[in-house]
């Protein structure tokens, strides 16, 4: 007869953020098992700055209590290993996504436990594109790794139930029952750290009723949603306008930008992106006007440019410091103070100086590669009264933006790339839809801006014009500026551009005449 298997402690590993409380997660979770009379060891892997990975927090816990183990003690480890955790606990959807790769859940052993909020990571912000990863599928990938996962918005519940997240994820593993400790224990864990006893048992209430089968009040998207900022209406006599382009999804875009240009400089320049917007749906030869739509979305993004006036003006928004107050948890009365690090740099100065001052010192900044060096770095507190009235009278510029060199700039750039897409327009839709899409390519300021424009131009001059001007047929002219688009913007350093565009292109002039 062979011997029974050994007892094996039982394994949690948490993966969280900074400022969600990781670490009074883990504490808890000690205290619980001390309290229960269980033997528990916790370690922890600091994580990085800037939401490049997460603190982790790995707790063993025997299960059995120290009376039956004879005076002996148990072997506990420090690091997890892939396979061998029982309860996965993450405090963000994509943290997820990282113990899934890592090999963390097994889903002949490992309880998944995560919400599926986002927080999104610096990859996700700094891509040229649209760069959020897909969380669908992480979501499926949870489902179909785990011996059992729970996913829900425990951030939405934290809000409803005002509590921190990592006092609902404590409930939640609680209320799996994976570890042997009673209820008592895991509340009596909460008071024993003596701080914010009663959100807390609040929010291990809410997790632990999600788990066990409980209602749990998850707000509505509108509830649960931080305040957001309030675009002006449309004018009726711009409505008429809108009204009469008829297709759904053109007449949804435009209408956006519309609010959205008033709210950047005033009800006239949202009259020009009208104007701009009626031009490109009359040369749109799609029946559900596809171009004119894509054309309208970014256009309006192009026209609301980011400028040191836009960013004083977002910074001064009520909406904000509303958000800003949900998100940290501030309860009513209790004093915020917000500093803004900004470090403008001489093209953000010179694009609301006029362009006749602006032009001769960024061509001289530029000579000497003083570009990116010529910058000051501020800190201003954006809740004090001096730093408020300085951003507020920054933002109250906003008149004098068209007077500035990068207003100037922009238009003429806009209308060179409208030109283009209204001449696509006349030669093959598809090659028009391409053109309006590579829009996406500008946008930001300084470096960004300026790497933005320049793979533009390139793709321009190697295939739009070209194209325009008959020297590549329409199809292959418009799979050429796909590929160059989708390169340039997952590669911002340009070596992928140059591949695509230093590619023979089929269908040209020259290579129909190298096959004859």
């Amino acid at each position: 007869m062979s011997d029974p298997a050994p007892t094996r402690p039982l394994t949690v590993l948490i993966a969280a953020l900074g400022g969600e409380g990781g670490g009074v997660l883990a504490s808890w979770l000690v205290g619980a098992a001390t309290a229960a009379g269980l033997p528990v060891q916790a370690t922890s892997i600091p994580g990085v700055a800037q939401r490049t990975g997460a603190t982790t927090y790995y707790v063993e816990v025997w299960p059995e209590p120290h009376s039956a183990l004879g005076g002996r003690e148990p072997v506990f480890g420090l690091y997890p290993a892939p396979g061998g955790v029982d309860v996965m606990v993450a405090s963000e959807l994509v943290e997820a996504g990282r113990a899934l790769g890592n090999g963390y859940v097994a889903p002949e052993r490992t309880l998944l436990i995560a919400s599926t909020h986002r927080v999104f990571a610096m990859a996700e912000k700094t891509a040229m594109a649209d760069g959020r990863f897909d969380g669908a599928r992480v979501a499926e990938a949870a489902r179909a790794l785990a011996a059992r996962a729970v996913l829900a918005d425990l951030d939405a519940i934290a809000r409803a139930a005002g509590a921190p997240i990592n006092a609902v994820l404590f409930g939640a593993i609680a209320g799996a029952e994976v570890l042997p400790i009673p209820d008592a224990a895991w509340r009596e864990a909460i008071r024993g750290e003596g701080k914010a006893v009663e959100s807390n048992l609040a929010g291990f209430e809410a997790g632990l009723g999600l788990v066990r089968g409980a209602a749990a009040e998850v707000p509505s998207d509108e509830a649960e949603a931080a305040p957001r900022t309030a675009l002006p209406p449309v004018p009726a006599r711009l409505q008429a306008r809108l009204d009469a382009f008829g297709a759904p999804k053109l007449q949804e875009f435009a209408t956006a930008g519309v609010r959205r240009l008033i709210d950047f400089q005033d009800t006239a320049y949202a009259r020009r992106y009208l104007d701009r917007v009626e031009r490109v749906c009359a040369a749109d030869p799609s029946p559900d006007k596809r171009i004119a739509a894509e054309a309208a979305r970014q256009l309006a993004l192009r026209m609301s440019f980011e400028d040191v006036i836009r960013v004083a003006q977002l910074k001064v928004r009520p909406e904000r410091i509303a958000r800003i107050r949900a998100e940290a948890g501030v309860a009513a009365g209790q004093p915020v103070r917000v500093v803004e690090v900004l470090k403008p740099g001489i093209e953000e100065l010179c694009a609301i100086l006029p362009g006749f001052v602006a032009r001769p010192v960024l061509a001289w900044a530029r000579r000497r590669n003083l570009s990116d060096r010529l910058n000051v770095g501020l800190k201003i507190s954006s809740t004090s009264v001096g730093g408020f009235l300085l951003l507020k009278a920054l933002a109250a510029m906003r008149p004098l933006r068209r007077l500035g060199h990068r207003f100037g700039e922009e238009r003429r750039l806009i209308d060179d790339w409208l030109g283009a897409v209204g001449d696509a327009c006349r030669i093959d839709a598809g090659l028009a839809l391409e053109v309006a899409d590579c829009a996406r390519l500008i946008k930001g300021y300084g470096e960004t801006h300026r790497r933005g424009l320049a793979n533009y131009q390139r793709i321009r001059e190697a295939a739009i014009a070209p194209a325009l001007a008959g020297r590549i047929a329409p199809e292959e002219a418009a799979e050429l500026v796909r590929r160059a688009r989708e390169a340039a913007l997952a590669d911002p350093d340009g070596r992928r551009l140059d591949a695509v565009l230093a590619a023979p292109v089929p269908g040209t002039s020259e290579t129909r005449a190298a096959a004859e």
